[in-house]
């Protein structure tokens, strides 16, 4: 396990929960990403509200950097890849998984990926309109009501936080990676998304983010 990470156990399968706000499994050569929301940023500029583009660059330059140190074969987005209704950068997102020759992109739709089917259909991903099963996993954008025996719900749709309080009541809010029971919930890769900041129950476990690594701080 590298020290920037937290490593999770499910079965004979191991999870690597990582600071960049992703999952790799090793054993799979497959990323999983939750809730990138490209684009979005260009819906606000058409609303009158000036947000530069490069928040979304950013996005681009980490999963580059990540499939050069990783070298995955799969990367399954979990929901919100694209943010909404088509606009140019749809176009940026395409071309940008197209220099990847070595890796297979999949899209389990969310509810915002409401593009019309011809856009997905040109695009050099496969998309899956429902959840979909690997092994022990069952990907979803939602997380699911019922999950079955032996599975792992692996999910996003939430973006959960956690917010952490200090002794003089100062107080940090924190992205997450947050397991209930048989679900284990993505935070937003995206970085234009915002907080849920969840409140954990008995039996819950917490996996907070900081720019440096992956803590468990609850279980």
């Amino acid at each position: 396990m590298k020290s920037n990470s937290f490593e999770l156990k499910h079965g004979s399968l191991v999870l690597e929960l990582l600071k960049e706000k992703l999952v790799w499994i090793k054993a799979l050569k497959t990323f999983f990403i939750a809730d990138l929301h490209f684009g979005k940023a260009a819906h606000f500029r058409k609303s009158g509200i000036p947000v530069p583009e490069p928040i979304h660059d950013s996005d681009l330059l980490k999963i580059n950097s990540l499939i050069k140190t990783y070298s995955p074969e799969h990367i399954y987005f979990l929901g919100d890849l694209f943010h909404s209704e088509w606009n140019d950068q749809w176009d940026v997102l395409i071309n940008f998984f197209g220099s990847f020759s070595k890796v297979q992109f999949h899209l389990i739709k969310g509810n915002h990926d409401i593009l019309s089917p011809q856009f997905y259909l040109n695009s050099n991903c496969i998309i899956h309109e429902s959840p979909l099963e690997i092994g022990d996993l069952h990907l979803s954008h939602e997380p699911l009501t019922l999950v079955d025996k032996g599975k792992l719900n692996l999910c996003g749709h939430i973006h959960p936080g956690i917010r952490i309080r200090g002794k003089a009541k100062q107080s940090l809010r924190l992205p997450c990676f947050f397991k209930s029971k048989q679900k284990l919930i993505l935070p937003a890769f995206g970085n234009f998304t915002g907080l849920a900041l969840l409140r954990p129950k008995a039996g819950d476990e917490v996996f907070a983010i900081t720019p440096d690594r992956v803590l468990s701080i609850l279980s």
